[in-house]
């Protein structure tokens, strides 16, 4: 069964029709050929396809298309509209990229990983649940763990996301 929906990505508004099965991954990819997320193991455990859907970081390999109908989504291409966003510059100067496969869905992980820690919400390791969560290599490497990169550019993405922190 055919399914009508309206997404809004990186600003651009579009309407298309897709199977009710059709993950949110692959319409954006198939149907609308918009690439920055990427297909990494179908199964929701290395965030390559991570992006903003509504603000907040998400998995689009495990989210069905007809779920978000107008809903808004922001990729890694989207955050570099007007120049490139602060975690993506951190990312270029201390070298948080290798092959480049995981990078879209780390820093979109990034950016919505700052907005939590700015909104308060702690993590399983955040010392005091009160008050500002300082944005310390522990804390980072808990919450972006769920990106997984097979390059092991562990080091220069931790730095990347510190730096932006700090930022």
């Amino acid at each position: 069964m055919d399914a009508q929906l309206s997404l809004t990505v990186d600003g651009t508004v579009h309407s298309l029709t897709v199977d009710t099965r059709t993950t949110l991954l692959d319409a954006l990819r198939e149907r609308l050929g918009v690439i920055s997320p990427k297909k990494g193991c179908d199964h929701g455990q290395c965030g390559s396809c991570t992006v903003l859907l509504d603000g907040r970081r998400h998995l689009t390999c495990l989210a069905l298309a007809v779920a978000y109908d107008g809903a808004e989504i922001v990729t890694a291409d989207g955050l570099a509209a007007d120049g490139l966003h602060p975690v993506q510059q951190a990312f270029l100067d201390q070298d948080g990229y290798q092959c480049g496969y995981c990078t879209p869905g780390q820093v979109c992980s990034a950016v919505g990983m700052l907005d939590e820690l700015k909104e308060g919400h702690p993590s399983h390791v955040t010392e005091d649940l009160v008050g500002e969560i300082e944005p310390s290599e522990v804390e980072v490497r808990e919450r972006m763990s769920g990106n997984l990169c097979r390059c092991g550019a562990y080091p220069g993405i931790l730095a990347a996301v510190c730096e932006a922190a700090r930022g």
